[in-house]
This record gives structure tokens, C-alpha cells and sequence, in this order.
């Protein structure tokens, strides 16, 4: 059975930091393409940041310079440091995993951003 657990999300002032974790089991991790998701009220869905296999980052506009992704492998985890948060971008992160056909979610974690 696939699984894919987001924790880490909460509360945080303006200017702030959390760090959010997508936890998995069930996958060959350290083959999937991993990714960070938001969803923001009233909002679709939108890509955050990208992780390749080989530990390759790719950014959102958005939040390059102020959001770092990382992957331990060994660990089948995935990582989301989140710096000088910003109001918007209050939303529901959702953690990806996707291997050719196969694509995952996990359930999501409540980012508030406000003072």
C-alpha cells in the first residue's frame, strides 16, 4: 500500500519559517520524480517545487530564493524548508510522487501565514 504523509504545517507569523516533511512508504523512492503542492483558498492547485531523482531543484517563481527542497533517500523523505513566509502562501501543501504512470498524493498540511 502506497502512502505518502505530509507533517509540519501549522500557525507562523510573517517573515517566518517552517519546514515540512512528506514521509513515504510502498514506492521505490529514490526513483520517483517528487514534488510540493499547494492549494490556496479559493485557488486551484498550483506546483511549488520539483526534486528529480538525481537531487535536481526546480522552483515556482513564486518561492525561489525563500524555499529550499531537499530528499534523503535513505529515509524515503522528502523536505520542504519554507523561509520568509508570506500571507499568500497560506495553503494546503500537498506532497507528489510520480514514476512514468504511477502518480501519488498525499493528503495534505495546513500552512497559515498571518499575525
Amino acid at each position: 500500500q502506497v502512502q505518502l504523509v505530509e507533517s509540519g504545517g501549522g500557525l507562523v507569523q510573517p517573515g517566518g519559517s517552517l519546514r515540512l516533511s512528506c514521509t513515504t512508504s510502498g514506492i521505490s523512492f529514490s526513483f520517483y520524480d517528487m514534488s510540493w503542492y499547494r492549494q490556496g483558498p479559493g485557488k486551484q492547485r498550483e506546483l511549488v517545487a520539483t526534486i528529480t531523482p538525481g537531487r535536481r531543484p526546480d522552483y515556482d517563481v513564486s518561492v525561489n530564493g525563500r524555499f529550499i527542497i531537499s530528499r534523503d533517500n535513505a529515509k524515503n523523505t522528502m523536505f520542504l524548508e519554507m523561509n520568509s513566509l508570506k500571507p499568500e502562501d497560506t495553503a494546503v501543501y500537498y506532497c507528489n510522487a510520480v514514476l512514468r504512470s504511477e502518480n501519488y498524493w498525499g493528503q495534505g498540511t495546513q500552512v497559515t501565514v498571518s499575525s
